[in-house]
């Protein structure tokens, strides 16, 4: 049975290898552009920042350098029930160093189309049980994020040799370059 988290809160991780799912739905546009969301994992060491360059895995790098993040690819639409984007998780292979995994969503040309994510609704992250694909974890995202082009949906992180995963619900509105001059 699945355990629904609140923003903020904080469960244990008991398998190395998992599934992120993330899912939304957008109102339909005024701005007369289809909206284009982007799910992005950021491998952070202890100082916050990424271990490399290839640590932030998105839909041009879709696999950290030894195979422990593996996004399965971008989804143009968000159309569908379910998850909009995955991303496969193997704990057992990240390296040492790692401390860190946050997953951002942004929405893609934000700016030049009007986008936010007030206009996003029904968002998601869920853990998933590889083998099974039974639900484990799940946060639903319910704030207006009126002026917001990118949200931290999520974060994985190590503590005491525990990885733990944390419902973060945060957004910034300098979309995802403010995640990257965060974490660089």
């Amino acid at each position: 049975m699945a355990i629904n988290l609140q923003k903020g809160q904080r469960e244990t991780i008991n398998a190395p290898k998992f599934t992120v799912g993330l899912g939304w739905d957008t109102n339909s546009s005024s701005t007369g552009s289809a909206f284009d969301l982007d799910a992005s994992v950021f491998v952070l060491g202890e100082n916050k920042k990424l271990l490399s360059d290839k640590h932030f895995i998105f839909y041009n790098n879709l696999k950290s350098p030894n195979g422990a993040i593996e996004h399965t690819g971008d989804n143009l639409t968000g159309d569908g029930d379910g998850d909009d984007e995955q991303v496969n998780v193997d704990l057992s292979k990240i390296e040492n160093e790692a401390s860190e995994v946050s997953i951002v969503v942004t929405i893609h040309d934000a700016s030049s189309r009007n986008q936010n994510f007030g206009q996003v609704r029904n968002s998601f992250i869920r853990i998933l049980d590889t083998n099974t694909g039974e639900t484990i974890l799940k946060f639903e995202l319910d704030e207006d994020f009126s002026i917001e082009t990118a949200v931290e949906f999520g974060r994985i992180y190590k503590r005491n040799n525990e990885w733990k995963f944390e419902a973060v619900g945060m957004g910034m509105k300098g979309g995802l370059q403010d995640y990257l001059n965060r974490y660089n």
